[in-house]
């Protein structure tokens, strides 16, 4: 790495499909919670809090990953280990109402994977959710969690491997440090 620059700038978690999908899925969470929950009871603000969590976790790694990669990898994980609350969450809501999960085969399914996967703007969700079912919605979360999570599982890959190759904001610094020394002898 040939760089004078050993903080590295510029990283937008904005641009993140991982951080725009659990835009989606506060959204819809904070809309399903309180359109679907009776008030007083506590899953809305659980549920509100993992949505959150799950996105707010990958902004904050984001930023303190330009000092700290261990903290990036690991404020990335908590973002993931909230949406798996947040999945069994809207999995015990379809539960114990009586209402279907849907099957990886089922049309509905394939149908909501189809269309979460190709749309990031959480303003399309939080307009199509308002004619839709509690069944419904909690079928689309559970498929954006399922698709968030396999891009926070390929970022973490990122990171590991980005570590590997880069080291840390030590060996970036001594890198950078070294450089400067060897142009300026």
């Amino acid at each position: 790495m040939e760089s004078n620059e050993f903080l590295r700038q510029g990283k937008n978690y904005r641009t993140l499909k991982a951080f725009q999908k659990a835009e989606c899925i506060y959204d819809v969470t904070y809309y399903f919670a309180h359109q679907f929950l009776q008030p007083g009871d506590r899953t809305i603000d659980q549920m509100i809090q993992a949505a959150r969590s799950g996105k707010q976790n990958l902004a904050e790694g984001n930023i303190d990953g330009v000092t700290s990669r261990e903290m990036e990898i690991k404020l990335t994980n908590v973002n993931r280990a909230s949406l798996h609350e947040l999945l069994l969450d809207y999995e015990d809501y379809l539960r114990v109402r009586g209402l279907e999960q849907w099957g990886n085969d089922d049309p509905r399914c394939i149908q909501a994977r189809k269309f979460c996967m190709s749309h990031l703007d959480s303003a399309i969700y939080r307009e199509k959710i308002k004619t839709r079912s509690d069944e419904t919605i909690a079928n689309i979360a559970i498929t954006l969690i399922h698709q968030c999570d396999v891009l926070i599982r390929g970022l973490i890959e990122w990171m590991k491997q980005n570590f590997k190759e880069n080291g840390g904001i030590k060996e970036e610094m001594y890198r950078a440090r070294k450089e400067w020394m060897n142009k300026n002898r």
